[in-house]
């Protein structure tokens, strides 16, 4: 709705420019109708001077409203969605993102994937009929004991030392989008206030989970790749036997999703 209404304002804007900026020829070419007929309009001074006036404020008016509409394209071309390709040896799992609900968590997931951190690390907590949960740095390592107890935010968001990029943690953003197949959360501890870059995808609709763990985007594509990676066969910790690892990419909506 928001995309349709600011094509229909960009293309009103166009619309009363080009008239605008056609409509101050319209007293010259008149004028010059009088002449040719060799009839001299009786027009005084203020006249002429209030018409000059209003032709000016008219072509500013149109001026502006031109610089307007390029300012319009311009962020459209710029602002196009972003998703996340979380791409595994089971295939490719595409997220769209809910800045809406969930802005600080979004931010620090992007900042993460443009930084590659999540690249090689591994879904190291897979519950079928729950979640797969991924996003440690710790899980590239081979004692798979310190699996699970690593990770970071993106960026400093008030919590952790601001000189110390690996206590940074997120301010929980819990809202009321609920956890169903597909849905894109942020792990944590106890804390609320304790996420870093340990996510999941619910497998499950796990709803206990509602309103305690921030939802922050969703797997629009590639819902068969969770289930694949669910019934894998794991130890006793819910680790998989054999490394699922990731790479995650940030890419333009339009590139990735099919027509």
């Amino acid at each position: 709705l928001i995309e349709s209404l600011g094509f229909n304002l960009t293309w009103f804007a166009i619309l009363v420019a080009v008239n605008l900026q056609t409509a101050w020829l319209s007293p010259p070419v008149a004028l010059s109708a009088y002449f040719l007929k060799g009839v001299v309009p009786e027009w005084d001074l203020k006249d002429i001077y209030i018409g000059m006036m209003q032709f000016m404020v008219l072509q500013i008016i149109g001026l502006i409203l031109i610089v307007l509409t390029i300012g319009v394209f311009i962020m459209n071309y710029e602002k196009e969605t972003e998703v996340a390709v979380i791409s595994t040896k089971y295939g490719d799992m595409i997220v769209e993102f809910y800045p809406d609900v969930a802005p600080m968590h979004v931010e620090s997931f992007v900042a993460l994937a443009n930084e590659k951190y999540f690249d090689g690390t591994t879904f190291h907590r897979v519950i079928p009929d729950f979640v797969i949960q991924g996003g440690d740095p710790n899980s590239k390592l081979e004692n798979r004991s310190l699996h699970g107890t690593g990770g970071r935010a993106g960026k400093f968001f008030g919590i952790g030392d601001e000189n110390d990029s690996s206590t940074w943690l997120i301010p929980q953003e819990f809202n009321s989008i609920p956890h169903e197949k597909g849905v894109l959360s942020m792990a944590r501890t106890n804390d609320p206030n304790s996420a870093s870059s340990q996510f999941f995808v619910c497998h499950g609709d796990p709803s206990f989970l509602d309103n305690n763990y921030t939802v922050f985007g969703k797997v629009i594509q590639g819902l068969e790749v969770i289930d694949s990676i669910a019934n894998v066969e794991k130890d006793m910790n819910d680790n998989p036997l054999e490394k699922i690892e990731m790479t995650v990419k940030m890419m333009k909506r339009s590139e990735v999703l099919e027509k």
